[in-house]
C-alpha cells in the first residue's frame, strides 16, 4: 500500500492509483455500473451531435456523469455494508435502499434533462 502521509506530487500520484483501482474493482464487480457507463459511451456522442450549444452539451454529458459518480458511491456504501456482514440487518438495508434511490434519483435527473432540452 502506497504511503498515507504522503504530500504534494506524490500524494496526487497516489490518488491516482486508487481512483484507477477503484474504477478496475467497480467495473468488475458492479454490473449497474458497466451498464451506466455503456449509457455514457453512447450517450455521449448523441449529446454532442444533438445539442445546439456547449451549454445543452455540457448539460446533457453532465448528466450521465452524476449517474456514474452517484453509481460510485452506491457501490461503496454496498461494499462497506457487506464488509460489515451478510446477515439482515435493518441499518443495513436502509443503507442500501438509500444508495439505491439515490442512484434512481440521479437517473431520473438525466432523463428530465435530456427531455428538457430535446422537447
Amino acid at each position: 500500500m502506497a504511503n498515507q502521509n504522503a504530500k504534494g506530487l506524490k500524494r496526487l500520484v497516489n490518488a491516482c492509483f486508487f481512483s484507477a483501482a477503484g474504477f478496475k474493482a467497480t467495473w468488475q464487480h458492479e454490473e449497474a455500473f458497466r451498464q451506466e457507463v455503456m449509457l455514457f459511451i453512447v450517450t455521449t456522442p448523441l449529446a454532442l451531435w444533438l445539442g445546439n450549444s456547449a451549454i445543452e452539451k455540457v448539460l446533457m454529458i453532465g448528466s450521465v456523469v452524476l449517474v456514474l459518480l452517484v453509481e460510485l458511491l452506491n457501490s461503496a456504501v454496498e461494499a462497506v455494508v457487506d464488509r460489515v456482514g451478510f446477515e439482515h440487518h435493518e441499518l443495513s438495508g436502509r443503507a442500501k435502499d438509500i444508495g439505491s434511490a439515490a442512484v434512481m434519483l440521479s437517473l431520473i435527473w438525466a432523463a428530465i434533462t435530456w427531455a428538457w432540452i430535446l422537447l
